[in-house]
């Protein structure tokens, strides 16, 4: 994966209908910015199932078909939710730019995960630009992303 996401092959992107009309507003500004979106639905504002969204785009990372993702529901808990029970997937939720930069330098994110209903287009906007930008920092941080599917903890 590269340091940043800044010119990364194809960005995966999956909403539910609460997340649909942000999902199109981000995926207009990606594509003026010349990334490459893989679209895994849904595709309109009729009501559907956020699983049945995220779980292509949690398979779609874990088999490296898309190296990084975004993903909309209302809250952002239940997308977030369906994506983290892939193995290669560590999504953040997102609600500003701040903790979308934390999320790359700390965590090693690769799903940006937004409240669609809490954040408006500019801001969805700034969080994706900062998430995308940022690079993971390493270091000490490393050996803690490395335990997440090690099942290896500490007591103390």
């Amino acid at each position: 994966m590269n340091e940043t996401f800044e010119k990364c092959g194809k960005i995966g992107i999956a909403s539910d209908h609460a997340g649909y009309s942000l999902k199109t507003y981000i995926i207009s500004k990606l594509k003026e910015c010349g990334y490459i979106i893989v679209d895994y639905g849904t595709n309109s504002e009729n009501s559907v199932d956020y699983p049945d969204f995220g779980h292509p785009l949690g398979i779609a990372i874990d088999r490296e078909e898309c190296e990084c993702g975004i993903a909309i529901c209302y809250s952002g808990n239940g997308i977030g939710m369906v994506l983290n029970r892939h193995t290669g997937v560590r999504a953040a939720l997102c609600w500003n730019s701040d903790i979308a930069t934390l999320a790359r330098q700390h965590n090693d994110a690769n799903v940006c995960v937004l409240p669609g209903h809490f954040v408006s287009e500019k801001e969805a906007e700034d969080i994706v630009t900062s998430f995308l930008s940022t690079k993971f920092d390493g270091g000490r941080h490393l050996r803690r992303i490395e335990k997440i599917n090690s099942g290896l903890h500490r007591d103390d």
